[in-house]
């Protein structure tokens, strides 16, 4: 079977030579529009392609407002210092995620708690959650606590792991309950939605990235979606410096960070914004070929949750157990096709050992059998 499988690829992308996971693709605007971007030489944070592609990502993802970054992950901070995350604080988040999301969290000096994933989703259980929080979590004068450690649980972060959209009116209605912020880890879910509404748009705050393996790229690069304006405003003039306009003067009203994205990198991410729909439409015809492929097999294909349009940003199968999925990962790298397992769980890093978890019994079983296969986007 492992042949088939790599000979299959092979097939789908028309080549003999080594095929990676997930490539960029840049065949519309790219070079026209950095060419542009240079002549003008407004190549840093200044110039018209960052607020065209703030515009461009609001309005597809139906956000009242976007702000740029360097990068998804000080996206992430940043929406974690908006909510009010304090040191010393409990931010909930999944085991079963990329680094990123634990870092983000530790850069505020809180502490990650780590809570299991839903099988349909390989995202974070609202059920998992709520069991969690109604044995450990108390709320005194609208402030949620943890009982055991004493201190607040002030948001919580799900991600859209490989593009595929967590249970988020659940979610939301648990996080309610305990008077949780809710951020939306979107990193990897551009051009998914949930019932019919796009990723990151329901929490308080939602995060992309555009990363150079992501669906679309900027290079490296980062957004902020909101709903609240006024939050949005406030999140750009942290991201740049925290200074305040004038003509000549250098006056700063806050601790603010240097995480403003170039207008270089703005430009190629205008031009790929262009080509999003049919990249989408690209993807979701891999993933067909691939549930085909796998149909009547051992090996099971992950599929888009129900009531959810995703994007198939990596696609993803299930091997039987971890001996098997080991084996084939062997065979496929060694045979030009790139492929790999998902991310190791954050509490077995020696950085996270010691955080809080649940049984996390869904996040093992995953950990020891998912593949993701080549997803990049075929030009059709």
């Amino acid at each position: 079977m492992y042949k088939e499988i790599v000979d299959f690829i092979k097939r789908l992308y028309k080549t003999e030579s080594f095929i990676p996971l997930h490539s960029p693709l840049f065949i519309g605007n790219e070079k026209k529009y950095l060419e542009e971007c240079i002549d003008s030489t407004f190549v840093s944070s200044v110039g018209k392609y960052v607020d065209k592609f703030e515009e461009l990502a609001a309005s597809y993802t139906g956000a009242k407002k976007a702000v740029v970054c360097l990068n998804g992950t000080n996206a992430l901070y940043i929406a974690l210092k908006l909510v009010g995350v304090k040191e010393d604080d409990e931010v909930i988040t999944q085991a079963l995620t990329f680094i990123a999301t634990a870092n983000a969290i530790s850069y505020t000096g809180a502490h990650p708690v780590f809570i299991d994933v839903d099988k349909e989703t390989m995202g974070l259980s609202p059920d998992a959650l709520n069991k969690w929080l109604n044995e450990n979590a108390v709320l005194k004068n609208g402030i949620c606590y943890n009982s055991k450690t004493g201190r607040r649980i002030k948001a919580c972060i799900p991600m859209h792991t490989f593009g595929h959209p967590v249970r988020l009116e659940e979610l939301i209605g648990v996080c309610k309950k305990y008077s949780i912020e809710l951020i939306e880890d979107a990193a990897e879910s551009l051009g998914s939605f949930y019932k019919e509404k796009h990723t990151g748009t329901f929490g308080k705050i939602g995060i992309l990235s555009f990363n150079g393996n992501k669906t679309i790229t900027t290079g490296g690069g980062g957004m902020l979606l909101f709903n609240d304006e006024s939050m949005a405003q406030h999140a750009k003039h942290l991201t740049t410096q925290a200074k305040i306009p004038h003509a000549w003067e250098f006056s700063h009203d806050h601790i603010g960070y240097n995480y403003r994205m170039p207008n270089i990198n703005a430009a190629l991410g205008c031009a790929q914004m262009e080509q999003l729909d049919k990249f989408l439409k690209s993807k979701r015809l891999i993933a067909m070929e691939y549930e085909k492929l796998f149909k009547d097999s051992s090996i099971g294909f992950f599929k888009e949750p129900k009531d959810c349009e995703s994007n198939y940003w990596l696609n993803v199968i299930i091997l039987p157990n971890k001996v098997e999925r080991d084996a084939f990962l062997k065979y496929s790298n060694e045979n030009g096709v790139m492929t790999r397992p998902i991310w190791q769980l954050m509490n077995r890093m020696p950085m996270f050992k010691a955080c809080q978890t649940d049984e996390l019994v869904n996040s093992f079983w995953f950990e020891e059998r998912v593949v993701n296969l080549p997803s990049g986007v075929i030009q059709i």
